[in-house]
């Protein structure tokens, strides 16, 4: 491992107001440990060790959007009203002590939300990931609403004390549910073409940046698979990624966050050069790019076996990657559930003392 690309790793990044102290970032794992969506001190201090054991970006579970379609469990935390806000100071305020700086992930479940509290799910066109009916499709006339609502979480974000948001658009869910053609069989503007699929994920990003003003850093997460198919691909070759994220990028992005469970697997692997998804992302769009998948591990997200087989990986992959300027930062997800401190044991040499396993791994799923 390249002891240089390891000292790079370690310098800040700047993006709009936000300065990241080092390369990595924890990565959005929902942990439904909020009652009524408001966050306790236990989660300001979940985040806090993971500060404390220097990840310099913390992006936090999914922040369901206010109206009942957009999350379930009510345990999953949002961004609306006094006291989950001052809970969420609490947790911007101790992240900010340990000297790192923290993203909302902003989420609407879709499709993909359970109904088990018998509220309809909203979607493109009323399909579940595997093309099942499955609530009921929004119209047109209601997208200019769901836009608000993030733009409004945006904005609660940062009276709460946030340096940036990532808006949730991988997975399946709502905004992928757009973006993916087996998802979106809209006849109207939205659906079709791939710009067309694109066109609301696009008009939730411009007003987000409308809500926080030209300063406030936006995250985009994307991705090819889906928690219904994990080979599902939205772009099928390097042209169409740029056909995907340039509206993103017009209409206001920072960064990218492609989420695959690999972070090492070629994207198109018959395209030149042979390059990561995080590579691609970076390559068509010129944007700060954070990589993710199965970082400092043996195994990949969601392979078959029991949650305890959490094995520890050398991090010369992600070195080699970043060397060849395919990503500005790097995620990592089980591994710091296992480890807070992960990231402190790969500056001091000493991840042979990574612990592979801890009680609080159990409490938390990558999305």
């Amino acid at each position: 491992m390249s002891l240089e690309g390891v000292t790079e790793l370690f310098r800040p990044l700047t993006v709009r107001s936000m300065t990241i102290p080092n390369r990595f970032a924890m990565a959005p794992m929902t942990r439904q440990a909020s009652p009524g969506g408001v966050p306790g001190p236990d989660v300001a201090a979940y985040y806090g060790r993971r500060a404390a054991g220097g990840v310099g970006l913390i992006i936090t579970e999914g922040v369901r959007l206010p109206d009942p379609t957009a999350g379930f469990p009510a345990s999953v935390p949002t961004l609306a009203g006094d006291e989950a806000l001052a809970g969420w100071r609490r947790v911007t305020d101790t992240v900010h002590g340990h000297g790192a700086v923290i993203a909302a992930q902003l989420w609407h479940q879709g499709a993909e939300r359970g109904t088990a509290d018998g509220v309809e799910p909203v979607s493109p066109s009323g399909v579940d990931g595997t093309g099942q009916p499955k609530g009921r499709a929004l119209t047109v006339d209601e997208l200019p609403g769901v836009a608000a609502q993030f733009a409004l979480a945006a904005r609660n974000a940062q009276e709460a004390g946030f340096d940036a948001v990532e808006i949730h658009g991988a997975h399946g869910y709502l905004l992928d549910a757009f973006l993916w053609e087996k998802t979106n069989l809209r006849t109207d503007e939205y659906g079709g073409s791939l710009a067309a699929r694109t066109r609301f994920p696009a008009e939730v990003v411009a007003a987000v940046r409308a809500a926080v003003g030209p300063d406030f850093p936006i995250v985009y997460r994307f991705s090819q698979w889906k928690a219904a198919d994990y080979d599902a691909t939205v772009a099928a070759d390097p042209t169409e990624l740029q056909e995907l994220l340039g509206p993103l990028l017009d209409a206001g992005v920072d960064v990218f966050h492609p989420s695959t469970r690999r972070h090492y697997a070629p994207a198109f692997p018959d395209a030149d050069p042979v390059l990561s998804l995080a590579g691609w992302t970076k390559k068509v769009t010129g944007a700060p790019v954070i990589a993710v998948g199965s970082v400092g591990l043996d195994t990949a997200f969601r392979d078959e076996g029991p949650r305890t087989e959490i094995a520890p990986a050398p991090a010369d992959q992600v070195v080699a990657q970043f060397e060849a300027g395919e990503f500005d930062v790097v995620a990592i997800g089980r591994a710091l559930l296992a480890d807070p401190a992960w990231v402190n044991r790969l500056r001091d040499d000493t991840l042979d003392g990574f612990n592979g396993y801890q009680p609080e791994s159990a409490l938390s799923t990558l999305h």
